[in-house]
Formats: C-alpha cells, sequence, structure tokens
C-alpha cells in the first residue's frame, strides 16, 4: 500500500499504522482510500478481534494535507463534496468496524486526525499527544469529518463548543480528564498499551464483544430506555444460543468449582491445625 501499513502484532489484533511520516501521515485522498479499503476488508476478517490505528513516527494524523488543499478552489460545489464523500465514506467504514477500534495516539492529531481518533471506541494516549479541532484556522467549518457528531458525544457539548470554535490544541492530560482520551502513558509504552488492551478483548468471544460494540453505539443515539433496552435484548436472545456462550459459560462454571474445591480444601487444612 502506498499509505498504509497492516500487520498482524498479536493474535487476534491487526495493526493499521498511517505511513507518511514526512507529512505527520497528513491525509490525502489515497490514503483516504486505503483506509476505507482496509477497515472494509477488516470487517469480514473472523481472525481479526480488535484493531489499532496508529500513525508511523512523530505524530498521529496532522488532517488534510494542505500541500493538496490547493485543489479546494478550483473544485467546485460538485467536486467539493465529491471530496468530502469520500472521506465520509473512510469514517463511516472505520466507525461501523464491527470490531472495537484503537486509536493509538502520539503527537500532534490536527483537524481530520482529531476525527480518526474520535471515530474510535477507545484512545489511547501517548504523553506527547496534542488534540486540535483546527478545521477554523483555515477558514473551514469545525462540522467536519464527524467531529460536530462525534466530538459532543465524548466530551459534552459546551466543550465540543469551546473545541471547535477556538481551535485550542488539548495536551494528553486533559484529554484523558474531559473524557477525550482514556488514559496516557509514556511515549515508548504507547503500542504496547494499546496492545495489551486489544489482547483484553481479543480473549474473549467475538460474537458478544461485537454485539456489546453495536448496543453502545445504538443506545448512545437511542430516543430513550426502552429502545436501548430493546436493542440490548435481541443481542442477548441471539448469543444465549450461541456455542461461543455456552463454552465461555462451560468454562467459568469450571474455573468457579475448581476455586470453591481449592477455597474448600484450605478450610479444612486451616481446621484441622487449629
Amino acid at each position: 500500500m502506498e499509505t498504509l501499513n497492516v500487520r498482524r502484532p498479536r493474535t487476534g489484533v491487526a495493526l493499521v499504522t498511517l505511513e507518511r511520516p514526512e507529512r505527520l501521515n497528513a491525509l490525502n485522498r489515497p490514503m483516504l482510500r486505503e483506509l476505507r479499503e482496509v477497515a472494509e476488508e477488516l470487517a469480514t476478517d473472523a481472525s481479526v478481534r480488535a484493531v489499532v490505528l496508529t500513525g508511523a513516527g512523530r505524530g498521529f494524523c496532522s488532517g488534510y494535507d494542505l500541500d493538496g488543499a490547493a485543489e479546494f478552489a478550483t473544485l467546485g460545489p460538485t467536486g467539493g463534496l465529491a471530496l468530502q464523500d469520500m472521506a465520509n465514506r473512510t469514517l463511516h467504514a472505520l466507525h461501523t468496524l464491527p470490531q472495537p477500534l484503537i486509536a493509538a495516539v502520539g503527537g500532534p492529531a490536527i483537524g481530520g486526525g482529531v476525527s480518526l481518533a474520535l471515530v474510535a471506541d477507545i484512545r489511547i494516549a501517548a504523553v506527547d499527544a496534542l488534540f486540535q479541532v483546527a478545521f477554523v484556522r483555515i477558514g473551514m467549518s469545525g462540522g467536519d469529518l464527524g467531529a460536530s457528531w462525534l466530538l459532543p458525544r465524548i466530551v459534552g457539548r459546551g466543550l465540543a463548543a469551546e473545541l471547535m470554535y477556538t481551535a485550542r490544541p488539548v495536551g494528553a492530560e486533559e484529554a484523558v480528564r474531559i473524557g477525550l482520551a482514556n488514559r496516557a502513558v509514556p511515549t515508548a509504552s504507547l503500542l504496547d498499551t494499546a496492545f495489551d488492551l486489544a489482547g483484553q478483548i481479543a480473549v474473549h468471544p467475538p460474537l458478544g464483544v461485537q454485539l456489546s460494540k453495536r448496543a453502545l453505539q445504538a443506545s448512545t443515539d437511542s430516543p430513550s430506555l426502552w429502545s436501548a433496552l430493546e436493542t440490548e435484548a435481541r443481542g442477548q436472545a441471539l448469543l444465549m444460543g450461541h456455542p461461543d456462550t455456552a463454552q465461555a459459560i462451560a468454562a467459568l462454571r469450571e474455573s468457579l468449582a475448581a476455586g470453591r474445591a481449592s477455597n474448600g480444601r484450605a478450610s479444612q487444612d486451616r481446621a484441622s491445625q487449629g
């Protein structure tokens, strides 16, 4: 691939790396196309149970490559909508991945780079991470690549408004405090932390995890508690008869029985010693 690297660092885990480090992994048409293609391929790969997205080099993603932005003035409304549609389809493909998506953010995540992080289910920030919803700095709307929908759902409407209107940067510590990132870790530990978390997800029966993600996404936008309850009920009803569920329950019962037997023997030993 021209702009991405895809590999399997651990069993059940796919790592997608943005590979334009000389441009701080800035987005361009080839990257948007390749990201969508990779997301669509991973979505149908049963061997992948969690996906990690990161950037090569010093940054996560610096937004759309301004060297390519010169074409904006010549696109016209039709061409502009076509470019936006291409980008939107990429974000949607990432958002609808059935597997959990973890963004491992090191260095700058700016403009469209923030949207790539926001579309993930979980965000791990290196201590040098910097989030900036910077669209207004170049005269564009902060409502781009899903930011106006994703950001208020993550940090709340008031903070989303502040970040979109001012384009002020947010460091890793503040990102964790406001819920923009799940945790901040040393830069050298960023990928290992993301892999460990992905591995904790990957050990579980995949359909249960995938339906958990689907329920979480659906319930976030449910008009009522009852609507969310119905979504959850459909997923649970489907899982009750699944072989993975039966196997997981049997394994847990066996583990609990072994634990009770061990505790019983320990109690008998203490009693005999007393």
